[in-house]
């Protein structure tokens, strides 16, 4: 009888804590209205393309090397290529340079990275080979058209 009453007595104290908590919660109506929230980038274009994109992109170069063998190799390919997909939308937020053509060369990696997605959720190696210069194309158009001096470098052991 006695552990009831200690059950009964301690339930009635966290529930009177609980409602003393809640009652000192600032008010729904005191939260940011939704169309007060936007996002905002946390990295600048070039440690987007340094840290996600190219690291993204090279999975995908790289698989003619061979395609993963492994469910834990495709399940990681699968998430790059997630990533490489979803970072055209980030090319296409804040970060864009204008609405014209900086959007037409980013739907480009959108559309690689989706095929891509597409390829590694179905454990098809050819096909993400196939997509390789599909990649290449997207970057090459973009990093033309927006990236300063492109093109212009001589490579390397050249004069």
């Amino acid at each position: 009888m006695r552990s009831v009453e200690t059950f009964i007595g301690a339930a009635a104290l966290t529930l009177l804590f609980g409602l003393v908590l809640f009652a000192q919660t600032p008010a729904a109506s005191q939260a940011p209205a939704a169309s007060d929230v936007k996002p905002r980038p946390v990295a600048s274009m070039s440690e987007l393309m340094v840290q996600i994109i190219y690291p993204t992109s090279d999975a995908l170069f790289y698989v003619v090397r061979g395609a993963p063998t492994t469910e834990k190799g495709w399940n990681e390919l699968q998430a790059q290529m997630l990533m490489l997909a979803e970072s055209a939308n980030l090319l296409m937020d804040q970060r864009a340079e204008d609405k014209g053509k900086w959007m037409v060369d980013a739907k480009l990696l959108l559309d690689v990275g989706r095929a891509a997605f597409r390829a590694a959720k179905a454990k098809d190696g050819p096909a993400m080979e196939a997509l390789s210069d599909q990649l290449y194309n997207a970057c090459v158009t973009c990093h033309e058209d927006y990236r300063q001096g492109y093109g212009t470098r001589p490579r390397a052991g050249k004069q």
